[in-house]
């Protein structure tokens, strides 16, 4: 049986993964870029706008939201969201703390 290590690493690290993985997917990205695109709560028309089926399209927004991306109300077959502007903000500074400290040491690498 497998055995889970993921919390032995930092809760840092954690974090960093758990949100890359929310947006490893072509379609999370769109659903993203749709969304921020507008300048207000996106309703059914997400499904309009992808390449996909309703029902995958529920099953990425599902991710976004779990991942605290971003936000949505449901009003009985209703459902809108919008950015989750204080998620996005923290994903920007938690990836750019990330690349910034690997950068630090750039100049020092001794490799192929």
């Amino acid at each position: 049986m497998a055995v889970n290590k993921k919390g032995e690493f930092d809760p840092k690290e954690i974090e960093l993964a758990e949100l890359a993985k929310a947006i490893s997917h072509p379609a999370r990205i769109a659903i993203l870029k749709t969304i921020s695109e507008r300048n207000a709560c996106i309703c059914g028309e997400i499904v309009d706008v992808m390449p996909l089926a309703q029902s995958t399209v529920s099953q990425h927004l599902r991710e976004l939201v779990n991942a605290g991306l971003i936000k949505g109300t449901i009003d009985g077959p209703k459902s809108c969201y919008c950015i989750n502007w204080e998620t996005f903000k923290k994903f920007e500074m938690i990836f750019g703390q990330f690349f910034n400290k690997a950068k630090d040491f750039e100049d020092k690498r001794n490799c192929c």
